[in-house]
């Protein structure tokens, strides 16, 4: 007659269930650790310089790296600052948000098409997972819009999540461009006033209106994304995806 299952016994099982997931936990939090400590500013500063001097080509070169940053879970708000610093409030917010959209497609069809039996293992048992995709399976894009507007998950995460979803990719391509839009704006605008009070271009320096402005038109875009935010979390709650 077999014994009962003890402590240890149920505890390795339990490590053969869940262990490649806790390791792909502590692969992330070591590279996130390990992004904390190194000279990222440094490296953004000599990264922004050379594209700069790229011209065109440059702003290429923005978009393929920032949508690998994407990929990759890194913040992906230092280089929509830095695209700001770069190519000002309408180009670095054309340029952030195109990296974003690529980098977030990449991830999409990663999730879809490589990870997904990992992904649909780990996301079943979610409640928050779960009622995202039953909402999705019944509103679409339209739900895809607004956890960009009000993320409940991390942007990147989502990013492989929403592959093993019921949306097709062309709907989720256009809901996340359209959501992540007033993110992406005041993160680019940030970038510019850096690069304003930096005395960018052939204009050194600003009159105290143009800082004004500058500080207005900067609340003014706080505001409105924070009241979108927060439209879209309430909008969200009402569709059954977010907890009340």
């Amino acid at each position: 007659m077999a014994l009962p299952a003890g402590p240890e016994t149920e505890l390795m099982n339990w490590l053969k269930t869940y262990w490649k997931w806790y390791a792909l936990g502590a692969a992330l939090i070591l590279l996130l650790a390990g992004v904390s400590f190194l000279p990222v500013g440094q490296w953004a500063k000599f990264f922004t310089n050379w594209v700069k001097h790229l011209g065109v080509a440059g702003a290429f070169v923005f978009i393929v790296v920032y949508a690998l940053a994407a990929v990759l879970f890194l913040p992906g708000a230092i280089f929509t600052i830095a695209a700001g610093l770069v190519y000002g409030i309408a180009g670095g917010t054309a340029v952030a948000l195109s990296g974003a959209t690529l980098g977030a497609s990449l991830a999409f069809l990663t999730g879809r098409y490589l990870l997904r039996k990992r992904i649909e293992s780990f996301s079943g048992k979610n409640k928050t997972f779960g009622a995202i995709d039953a909402a999705i399976g019944k509103q679409g894009w339209k739900i895809v819009g607004l956890l960009r507007l009000s993320p409940l998950i991390p942007f990147n995460v989502s990013n492989y999540f929403y592959g093993v979803t019921s949306i097709g990719f062309l709907p989720y391509v256009l809901a996340s461009l359209v959501g992540m839009l007033p993110g992406t704006l005041l993160y680019a605008y940030l970038g510019a006033i850096g690069q304003a009070s930096l005395g960018g271009g052939a204009k050194k320096g600003h009159s105290p209106l143009e800082w004004t402005f500058l500080a207005i038109g900067l609340l003014a875009t706080i505001a409105v994304t924070i009241f979108v935010s927060q439209l879209a979390k309430n909008a969200l709650k009402k569709k059954g995806a977010a907890r009340k």
